[in-house]
């Protein structure tokens, strides 16, 4: 049963990104003609029926909590531990609304994906060019101010079950320098649907939305010196049901 999810789940992945990419083309030419934001609507609803199909082949039980803490307009910034790469999965099946994410230069170069990330309102990061990240960051900021969404995940890599990682230096200024207000995402068990053994098992996962942080009255040196704690310890609190281990 493992080996069949596995195979439709991957059968289904293929067989939508092949779907995608042809519809992502004439998406992409409505986006340079001035339609972005309505193309974005329509990619992420296309993201989101993927999502869900894929979390429904897996046979996961999802338990999500605190999705009335999403703010349904104006910009806003998710910032979310990561756990592996069903994270993605969840995001679009659950966020509720299109959101672009921060995203690793080398998924430039993967075909298809690279189409939806940019239709979706994605940015494409290089770490090892510090003048070139910074200009993607302040492109990413730009995009909250103009009232859209945005997906960080501060660790910098996935943590694959080893529990909340520290956040990268300055992983954290999209959020801090757009004054927006920033829901902190818990994300537990995602690594189990996958990762663990590189074969689809349905795992039990949980999701926590937890409530936004206010960041428009901080003071700047709040912004700068507490915020990112306080960001971390909430995803922490958020994460602790799942991470005791029963007694």
């Amino acid at each position: 049963m493992i080996l069949a999810r596995t195979i439709v789940a991957f059968a289904y992945t293929v067989l939508a990104a092949v779907f995608l990419l042809i519809a992502g083309f004439p998406a992409a030419v409505f986006g340079f003609l001035g339609l972005k934001k309505s193309m974005s609507w329509v990619a992420y609803r296309a993201a989101q029926l993927w999502a869900k199909g894929i979390i429904a082949i897996t046979g996961c039980v999802i338990e999500v909590e605190g999705r009335a803490h999403i703010p349904l307009r104006g910009g806003v910034c998710f910032v979310s531990n990561h756990v592996g790469v069903f994270d993605i999965v969840l995001a679009m099946a659950y966020i509720g609304r299109p959101f672009g994410f921060i995203a690793k230069k080398e998924l430039l170069f993967l075909p298809m994906f690279n189409l939806w990330i940019y239709i979706l309102g994605g940015l494409f990061i290089d770490r090892k060019n510090i003048r070139k990240a910074i200009k993607t960051i302040n492109s990413g900021i730009q995009k909250i101010q103009k009232g859209e969404a945005m997906l960080i995940f501060p660790e910098g890599t996935r943590s694959k079950g080893r529990g909340l990682l520290p956040f990268r230096s300055g992983s954290i200024k999209l959020a801090t320098n757009s004054c927006a207000p920033i829901v902190p995402i818990a994300i537990s068990g995602s690594y189990d649907v996958f990762e663990k053994t590189y074969r689809v098992h349905p795992a039990a996962v949980r999701v926590v939305f937890c409530p936004p942080v206010h960041t428009a009255d901080m003071s700047p040196d709040d912004r700068k010196q507490k915020l990112t704690d306080q960001i971390r310890d909430k995803i922490e609190a958020a994460l602790a049901p799942a991470l005791t281990p029963p007694q």
